[in-house]
């Protein structure tokens, strides 16, 4: 479980710095101000939840089905909250209306944010 968490922080973190530069410089041509700031939030997400994951791949102290059930809700999050963002700032771009998936962002952030929450439940039961 460990090496396929650490691996998939890798993978987001990777794509994270990838996306990053190609909007700072092929992006920075085409977009507005807003729209490459709409677009760094969401790298900016993508690689705060790449090392979130390798924080849970290498922590000893949680069993890997909270660290499964953190891998599943951080992955589905950062494709969501992200991948919409990207999506959505890069829709005048394209022929394709994104605006159609507008409300899979929240969604993505719940699921980003209920990850935090599984962490932190585990960690608070622990204690007590």
């Amino acid at each position: 479980m460990n090496n396929k968490i650490t691996a998939t922080a890798a993978f987001f973190g990777m794509t994270a710095i990838i996306l990053g530069a190609f909007g700072a410089h092929a992006l920075k041509k085409v977009l507005t101000i807003d729209q490459l700031a709409t677009f760094e939030t969401g790298v900016k997400f993508q690689m705060y939840h790449a090392l979130f994951l390798l924080f849970v791949g290498l922590n000893s102290q949680l069993a890997d089905k909270i660290k499964k059930i953190i891998l599943n809700l951080t992955t589905t999050g950062i494709i969501f909250f992200s991948g919409s963002i990207y999506l959505l700032a890069t829709d005048s771009l394209n022929t394709l209306n994104f605006k159609v998936i507008g409300f899979v962002t929240p969604i993505g952030g719940l699921l980003l944010i209920s990850s935090w929450g599984v962490l932190m439940w585990n960690f608070l039961k622990k204690k007590a």
